[in-house]
């Protein structure tokens, strides 16, 4: 490892610092840069692809380790030579086992996946990449290189930074006439530059550097790349991780050549030291957006002039934004979405509504607002709404849901066990849409399709706690009481501190007389729920059956405290206490 240390440090000048100080150094800022985001409210984890990235770990391997000489094997392929199983790395044992064991877990990893995700690519529309949906070859050629040369760009010069770069937000190129395609002929001239001296540079040490750095560039980036699958995004900053790394090796290595052709260093070394910090000030600001989706989204209006039509607008001349109404799309449907997990359906009503103005065939904006719409009550424009979304996008399993759940709200039990089973078609493993195909057959009276849609969602989701308590409840109103007491016990198995099974479960032991076991889980589930009135009113009427009349006085009077207007426990309580004064007479 000394030896590979020391190639390096012929290429690349090394530190001020001593070796382990400026390990340590390093170490220091990456924990501090993980502290700063460690608070976040949410982060995109793409840990896995940075240390799972086969193709990356098999390049460094190959070319660092190995010493792979590209342009040895280049001349010995074009000449035919017969020495080609003599190369080193050919005949290196470890090497060639540390392959092996690469390639096989990544053939494991996909395979998972393919088994998880299934065989068909993720299905994406028009607005997440207008590129890869355009008619023409030479249009969808030219804006995927448009995008190649954007993301390097934002290595170059990662000032403008966006959470989404969809929905129309960089203008197609359609023609030659566009001056963009400047930023093609810059990325293509400078790529052809450095492989020309990865390959035919005459330091041995600076092709191995420059291949490196290439390979660090270019593999972990061909997943984005569009040339093998259509992917839903036009830029994404999370695909400039990995590709980073070569982009630093390159820009040290090039920092190194210049140093050793000028004899202004000290120049040289604030420029880098300036760029240093430059970065390292961005990374800090960029960070701090990243802490809250208010603040994220805020950052989008200021940093993208398409997302700015709200608010203000702004031009980048590199990337020749131009300001139209698709613009907004995804600025206003995000900041709805923030606005209505918040609780300001008001609010957020109003960008979902910006939202499908401006792009009528926006369909997650419909469904939002759909679903929204429906818990106002407001089940007619609900509809209207969810029944465009599923003619725009047929095979759209929760709108085809939402649709079932209004349409059922609406009395229309017909249509919306269409709508049920046509989410399910779309979608064969959707616990949700089985739990609402059972919720309209209990309405419908048909309990033996209910108890099998809810079995249904309970074998594809277990911890579904919904489907087991209406399971339970149903079962336990229709007099099942052994087999409402069995299917308790097995969800209560399967999630074990859910306190509404507790609830449900304790009152068919109760009706079953088996007082001792309900009145211990209607205590665990007040202890986990202890606001609960209904917990305390029920708790009431065991021990009112029990015979422990001053216990039942207690907890019906919580519950009265709890829940003043429940009627039932009223009556109970009246009950009740006409029972003690009778008593306390006789007593008398």
């Amino acid at each position: 490892m000394a030896e590979l240390d020391a190639d390096l440090d012929h290429i690349i000048p090394s530190s001020l610092l001593p070796p382990v100080w400026a390990k340590l150094v390093v170490g220091f800022v990456s924990l501090l840069c993980f502290a700063r985001s460690y608070d976040g409210d949410f982060v995109f984890d793409d840990s896995e692809a940075i240390v799972n990235n086969k193709g990356l770990n098999a390049v460094f391997d190959i070319l660092v380790i190995g010493k792979f000489n590209v342009l040895e094997i280049v001349h010995k392929v074009l000449h035919k030579d017969k020495s080609l199983g003599s190369i080193s790395v050919l005949r290196n044992g470890a090497l060639l086992f540390r392959m092996a064991l690469l390639i096989s877990g990544g053939a494991a990893v996909l395979y998972v996946r393919w088994k998880i995700m299934g065989t068909g690519p993720p299905a994406f529309t028009e607005v997440d990449n207008p590129a890869s949906f355009a008619d023409s070859v030479w249009v969808r050629a030219i804006n995927y290189n448009y995008y190649y040369s954007l993301n390097a760009w934002l290595l170059l010069c990662p000032w403008w930074l966006c959470f989404d770069w969809s929905m129309g937000c960089i203008p197609l190129i359609k023609s030659f006439g566009d001056w963009r395609v400047i930023a093609l002929a810059a990325l293509w001239l400078c790529l052809i530059g450095l492989i020309h001296q990865a390959l035919c540079s005459e330091d041995s040490h600076r092709r191995r550097i420059l291949t490196l750095g290439l390979g660090f560039l270019i593999i972990p980036f061909l997943p984005a790349s569009n040339l093998f699958f259509r992917v839903g995004f036009v830029v994404a900053e999370r695909v400039l991780y990995l590709p980073s790394v070569g982009y630093c090796v390159l820009l040290t290595c090039g920092f190194g050549a210049l140093s050793r052709q000028t004899k202004k260093k000290k120049l040289i070394a604030a420029v880098v030291l300036g760029i240093l910090v430059t970065n390292v000030l961005r990374c800090v600001t960029r960070s701090s957006e990243w802490r809250s989706e208010d603040q994220l989204f805020g950052s989008a209006l200021s940093v993208c002039p398409l997302n700015a039509k709200v608010f203000w607008e702004r031009k980048s001349c590199f990337l020749s934004f131009q300001v139209g109404e698709t613009e907004a799309l995804k600025v206003h449907y995000n900041i709805g979405k923030n606005l209505a997990d918040k609780g300001n359906q008001t609010a957020a009503i109003r960008y979902y509504r910006e939202a499908v103005r401006l792009n009528p065939k926006y369909v997650h904006a419909m469904n939002n607002l759909g679903n929204i719409l429906k818990e106002r009550n407001e089940l007619q424009e609900a509809e209207e709404l969810l029944s465009l979304a599923v003619q725009i996008q047929p095979d759209f399993a929760a709108a085809w849901m939402n649709l079932g759940i209004v349409q059922n709200s609406l009395k229309r039990f017909e249509a919306a066990e269409q709508s049920y089973r046509t989410a399910i078609k779309h979608r064969r493993k959707y616990p949700d849409c089985y739990y609402n195909l059972g919720r309209l057959y209990a309405d419908l009276n048909r309990h033996v399709d209910a108890l099998n849609a809810w079995r249904n969602a309970t074998v594809l989701k277990p911890e579904h706690s919904l489907a087991w308590n209406n399971m339970i409840i149903l079962l336990d109103s229709t007099g099942n009481l052994a087999q409402a007491e069995a299917v308790g016990r097995e969800a209560l198995e399967l999630i074990p501190n859910d306190h509404s099974l507790m609830f449900s479960l304790a009152n068919v032991l109760g009706k079953a007389q088996k007082y001792k076991e309900s009145e211990a889980l209607f205590l665990k589930a007040i202890k986990a729920n202890p606001n609960a009135a209904s917990y305390h009113g029920n708790l009431a009427v065991l021990y009112h059956r029990w015979g422990h009349l001053s216990l039942a006085k207690k907890h019906y009077e919580i519950s009265l405290q709890l829940d003043p207007g429940a009627s039932g426990t009223k009556e109970n309580y009246s009950l009740l206490r006409r029972k003690l004064g009778q008593m306390q007479k006789k007593d008398v």
